[in-house]
C-alpha cells in the first residue's frame, strides 16, 4: 500500500509533464491517422502471401489470365445496330490502350470459326454486311458465348475488361475504377458496372464511411450514457479522456506502421472505446463509494485506495479480454491476425492510460461526495432497490434458477452443432449502387464471376484426341445441366459449332492427326478472353460463369465439378485442376472453422487458468466458469433462430465474447472474495458483492451493449449481424452474472 501511495504521489507531482507528453503523442497520432489512414479490402487480407492456395491463384492468373474482370452492361435500343457497334468498337480501343488492362472482350472482338480447305479460319462474329436475321441465327449456334455478349432480348450489350494479375493492380484499384468509368462515360450515357474489382472498391468505400460514422456515433453515445452512469459531471472529462487517448494512440500506431483498415479491423475503435468506458466506470464507482465512506483520509490516500481496490479485477478483466482477442492471432486469416494483435495493443494502452488519467484527473477534483448527483438519472429506476430484489430472488428460488439456466445451457450447446458455417458474399456489401448494379447485370447475364477448369493428360501427351474430346463433351454437358453453372466455354463449343455448320464428322471418320490439326488451329490470340488450350496442347480449358453465391454453394459447385469429372473421364489418364478466386473464396469456411476452434480452445484454457489463479479454488472456478459459457450457448440458439451463419465477421465472436463476458464475473467474484470470512455465509458474501459492484456492472453492460448496437447499425449485413450478436451476448452475460452465478455460489460454494 505504501509503495502504491508513493507511485500515486509521484504521478501527481509530475502530472503537468505527463499531460504534455500525452497531448503531444495524441496530436502526432491524430495527424498520422488523418494523413495515412487507408482502407484495404484486398484478397491479401484473407490469405497469407505464402499460402499455397493464394500462390496457386496468382500462378493461375499469370498463365491463364486474371479473373480481375470488370463487367459493363449497356442498355441500348438494339444491341446489334451499327450505332451500338461503333460506340463499342471505339470503347474497346480506348480501354485496350490503358496500361493495366490485359484485354477487353465484347461483340466487336468475338470471333467464330469457319472450316475452309481443311483449315480453320476465324471471322468476326459481328459484321455490318450481315442482316440482323442472319446475325441472330448465327448467335443461336454459339449460345454459350453470345449469351455473354448480348442479352436475350437484344436490349443490352455486355463489355468485359480483364486487368493484369492481382499483385500488379492491388495498390491502384481506386484509380483504375475511376479511369475505366471515365472512359465508359465518353461513349455510353447509361451503364451498369460490376465484377470483382468494382465490388472490392465498394467494400473499401463502405468500410471507410462506416468507420468514421461508428467513431462519431460511439463518442456521442458514450458521452450521453456517461451523463447517466457517472455519479457527478466532474467525472465526465476524465472518462472521455480515458476513452479518447488510447484509441488515438492506437490509430497512430496502425497508420505509422503502414497497416490499413479492413472490414474486420474497422470495428476496433468502437470495441476499444466501450472497453475503456467499462474500466473507467468501475474505477470511478470505487473512488466515489470509498470517498463517501472514508471521510477522514486524504485525497492521495483515497486515490491510492481506489487504485488498489480496482487494479486486481481490472487487470484480470483486461487479461481475459486480451486472451480472447490474442486468440484471433492463431487464425490462418491475416485480417483476423491484424484484428487480434492491434486490439491487444489497444487493450494494454487502455489499461495503462485509464489509470494514468484517473490518478491525474482525481487529483484535480474537488467533490462533496454527499451532495453530488448524476447529471441525468432515471427517477423510476432505483438500482439499489433492484439489486436488493435480485438478491432475494436468487436466495429464494436458487434451485429453480439453476435448473432453468442449466437446461438453457444444454440446449445452447446442442445448438452449436446446428449453426451454419457460410459466408454470403452479398452480405459483405452494403446496399447501394454497386450492389444494385450487380443485381441488374446478373439478372440478364446470370453470372458475374469466373471459374477456370483445366483438364490435362497425366502422361503429358496431347489432349486433342477422339477419346479425350468424347470425355470432355460428356463432362461439359453435365456442367451445363447444373443450375448454379452458366455458359461453359471450351473447345467443345467450337467442335459442336463446326459440326452443326457443315457438318463435319470430326470424331466419327476423321483420323487422329486431322482432328488434332483441325482443332489446334483455334487461335487463342483472337479469343484470348477464353483460354481453350495450353501452348503445348496438353491441357484443355473450360471457362464457367457463376452468379454471386455463398461459400457453401461454391463448395457444392466445386464438389459437383470434381464428381462430374470423375464420372466423365478415365482418371488414370486425365487430371483436373480448378482455378480462380471462387476456389480461394470457398476455402473461407474451413478457415473460419479453424479460427473458431483454435481461438476458442486457447481462450478458454487461458481464461480458466487465470480464474484458478485469481480465485485460488478449482471448485469455485468451475462454478464461476459455467455462467460464462451460457452466453455463448444462447448465442448459438439466436444464430439458429435468426438464420445468422458463422461467416468472416462472426467467426471471431466466441473468443471475444468469452473474454468480455468474464469481465463482470471477475469484478463480482473479486468483491465476493473480499467478504470471504468466517462470519459470513456464501449467501451473504455474494449479496454484499452485488450491492458493492452491481451499479458498475449494469453501467458497463449498458456501455458495451450500446457500443455493439452502433456496430449493428451498419449497412453491411455481415457487420450488422456481428453487432447484434455481440450486443445480445453481452446482455445475456449480465443476466447470468446477476441470476445464475449468485444462485450457483449460494447453492454449492460452501
Amino acid at each position: 500500500m505504501m509503495n502504491l501511495k508513493n507511485v500515486v504521489e509521484y504521478i501527481i507531482k509530475i502530472r503537468i509533464v505527463i499531460i504534455a507528453i500525452l497531448f503531444f503523442f495524441t496530436a502526432v497520432a491524430g495527424y498520422k491517422t488523418i494523413k495515412n489512414l487507408q482502407i484495404d479490402n484486398s484478397l491479401t487480407i484473407w490469405f497469407l502471401e505464402d499460402d499455397p492456395s493464394y500462390k496457386a491463384y496468382i500462378d493461375f492468373q499469370e498463365e491463364y489470365g486474371s479473373d480481375e474482370i470488370y463487367i459493363a452492361m449497356f442498355p441500348v435500343q438494339n444491341a446489334i445496330s451499327k450505332e451500338t457497334m461503333q460506340k463499342l468498337d471505339a470503347l474497346t480501343k480506348a480501354i485496350d490502350a490503358l496500361p493495366y488492362v490485359k484485354t477487353s472482350f465484347s461483340l466487336t472482338k468475338a470471333k467464330y470459326p469457319r472450316f475452309l480447305n481443311n483449315n480453320i479460319q476465324f471471322d468476326n462474329l459481328y459484321s455490318n454486311n450481315k442482316t440482323e436475321e442472319s446475325l441472330k441465327r448465327l448467335f443461336k449456334q454459339l449460345p454459350n458465348i453470345t449469351s455473354q455478349l448480348v442479352s436475350e432480348d437484344y436490349k443490352n450489350v455486355f463489355f468485359y475488361v480483364q486487368l493484369n494479375p492481382t499483385p500488379t493492380i492491388e495498390s491502384k484499384r481506386k484509380t483504375i475504377l475511376y479511369e475505366i468509368e471515365e472512359t465508359i462515360q465518353k461513349y455510353f450515357d447509361e451503364y451498369h458496372l460490376t465484377g470483382p474489382p468494382v465490388l472490392n472498391e465498394a467494400y473499401s468505400k463502405g468500410i471507410y464511411k462506416e468507420s468514421l460514422l461508428f467513431g462519431i456515433l460511439t463518442v456521442l453515445i458514450i458521452t450521453l450514457m456517461l451523463l447517466f452512469l457517472l455519479p457527478s459531471k466532474q467525472y465526465l472529462f476524465i472518462a472521455l479522456l480515458s476513452v479518447g487517448i488510447p484509441v488515438s494512440l492506437l490509430f497512430g500506431i496502425i497508420t505509422t506502421t503502414g497497416h490499413a483498415l479492413n472490414m474486420i479491423s474497422m470495428l476496433i475503435p468502437t470495441i476499444l472505446m466501450v472497453y475503456c468506458v467499462s474500466d473507467i466506470v468501475h474505477i470511478i464507482n470505487i473512488f466515489h463509494k470509498e470517498g463517501f465512506q472514508q471521510k477522514s483520509i486524504t485525497k492521495v490516500e483515497l486515490i491510492t485506495l481506489s487504485i488498489r481496490k480496482s487494479f486486481t479485477p481490472c487487470f484480470y478483466t483486461t487479461l481475459t479480454t486480451f486472451v480472447g482477442y490474442f486468440a484471433l492471432y492463431l487464425s490462418p486469416l491475416p485480417a483476423f491476425k491484424d484484428m487480434g494483435i492491434f486490439t491487444c495493443i489497444g487493450l494494454v494502452l487502455s489499461f495503462l492510460i485509464v489509470y494514468l488519467v484517473s490518478i491525474i484527473g482525481f487529483s484535480y477534483l474537488k467533490l462533496n461526495f454527499k451532495t453530488v448527483k448524476p447529471i441525468l438519472s432515471f427517477k423510476l429506476f432505483n438500482q439499489q432497490l433492484f439489486i436488493g430484489w435480485l438478491n432475494r430472488i436468487t436466495s429464494r428460488y436458487k434451485n429453480r434458477i439453476i435448473v432453468g439456466f442449466s437446461a438453457l445451457l444444454l440446449f445452447g450447446l446442442y445448438s452449436i452443432l446446428k449453426v451454419d458455417i457460410d459466408t454470403r458474399s452479398l452480405d459483405l456489401l452494403a446496399e447501394g449502387e454497386a450492389k444494385n448494379d450487380l443485381r441488374i447485370v446478373e439478372k440478364q447475364l446470370k453470372g458475374s464471376s469466373r471459374l477456370q477448369l483445366n483438364v490435362s493428360t497425366t502422361n503429358g501427351s496431347s489432349v486433342i484426341t477422339k477419346d479425350a474430346l468424347i470425355q470432355l463433351e460428356k463432362f461439359q454437358q453435365k456442367l451445363e445441366d447444373y443450375p448454379l453453372i452458366n455458359a461453359p466455354v471450351s473447345v467443345v463449343n467450337v467442335k459442336q459449332f463446326l459440326e452443326k455448320r457443315l457438318p463435319i464428322p470430326l470424331l466419327k471418320n476423321a483420323p487422329e492427326k486431322r482432328i488434332k490439326r483441325t482443332l489446334s488451329q483455334v487461335d487463342d490470340k483472337d479469343n484470348s478472353f477464353f483460354k481453350l488450350f495450353s501452348k503445348d496442347l496438353t491441357t484443355a480449358g473450360i471457362t464457367l460463369s457463376l452468379p454471386e453465391m455463398t461459400t457453401s454453394q461454391l463448395n457444392q459447385v466445386i464438389n459437383f465439378v470434381k464428381n462430374s469429372f470423375e464420372t466423365s473421364f478415365k482418371t488414370q489418364d486425365f487430371k483436373l485442376k480448378i482455378n480462380g478466386f471462387a476456389v480461394v473464396f470457398a476455402q473461407l469456411n474451413e478457415f473460419i472453422l479453424t479460427t473458431q476452434l483454435k481461438s476458442f480452445i486457447v481462450a478458454f484454457i487461458v481464461a480458466f487458468l487465470c480464474l484458478v489463479y485469481f480465485i485460488k479454488s478449482v471448485r469455485t472456478t468451475l462454478l464461476v466458469l459455467i455462467p460464462n459459457i451460457l452466453p455463448l450457448a444462447v448465442l448459438a440458439i439466436i444464430m439458429r433462430l435468426l438464420d445468422i451463419p458463422l461467416d468472416v465477421s462472426t467467426a471471431m465472436i466466441t473468443p471475444i465474447m468469452l473474454g468480455i463476458a468474464m469481465d463482470d464475473t471477475i469484478h463480482l467474484v473479486y468483491n465476493y472474495k473480499q467478504k470471504n470470512n468466517k462470519l459470513l455465509s456464501s449467501n451473504e458474501r455474494i449479496n454484499n458483492a452485488m450491492h458493492y459492484t452491481g451499479n458498475a456492472l449494469i453501467a458497463t453492460t449498458i456501455a458495451l451493449v450500446a457500443g455493439f448496437l452502433i456496430i449493428a447499425s451498419s449497412a453491411t449485413p455481415s457487420v450488422s449481424g456481428f453487432g447484434i450478436l455481440c450486443a445480445v451476448t453481452v446482455a445475456i452475460a449480465l443476466i447470468t452474472d446477476m441470476f445464475y452465478l449468485p444462485a450457483l455460489l449460494k447453492k454449492f460454494d460452501k
